[in-house]
């Protein structure tokens, strides 16, 4: 199972390749209610279109929209002032499922990490993709140059271990 955090479902809504990346996925997608508040409801009521499109792959079933269990963990992490509710709560559904989260942003990545909870980001899911052959490498660098445009962040350092890996997987 896959729990996306805001982050990688706004940009790659934004870059129109959210349907195509969750499409390829083998195991179902999720976003806890939080989440889809965050981008979906208050995105919609701001005008953003990317909004949307997230908006669409619910109706698709595409990811399906999961409910808060006030577990242990997330009762912990809500302790936490640096993350946000929608964070804690992937956080806390990737840890009662075993799931992965996808994330982006690193403070939420190293919390994962000290809770032993698996994470995945959305340069991932493109090299995923690249890896598959579902889309070839400029596709992939096309991808990735979108969400960067779109105001995605990334170090120039990261940038190019990603480029160096989509080389790698067109050889």
């Amino acid at each position: 199972m896959w729990i996306f955090d805001a982050t990688p479902l706004i940009y790659l809504a934004k870059t129109e390749r959210l349907e195509v990346i969750v499409g390829s996925l083998d195991e179902p997608c999720v976003m806890p209610r939080e989440v889809y508040e965050e981008v979906v409801v208050v995105g919609m009521d701001a005008g953003y279109p990317d909004a949307r499109r997230v908006e669409q792959c619910v109706e698709k079933d595409l990811f399906e929209v999961i409910e808060t269990s006030d577990g242990p963990l997330e009762a912990k992490l809500s302790d936490n002032d640096s993350l946000s509710d929608a964070e804690v709560a992937v956080l806390a559904r990737a840890s009662e499922n075993d799931a992965i989260a996808v994330m982006d942003e690193e403070y939420g990545r190293n919390v994962a990490s000290v809770e032993g909870i698996r994470t995945r980001g959305t340069a991932f899911l493109v090299l995923r993709l690249l890896e598959s052959e579902a889309i070839d490498g400029d596709e992939a660098r096309a991808t990735i140059d979108a969400i960067i445009d779109a105001g995605w962040y990334c170090s120039p350092s990261a940038y190019a271990k990603i480029v160096g890996k989509i080389d790698s997987l067109e050889r």
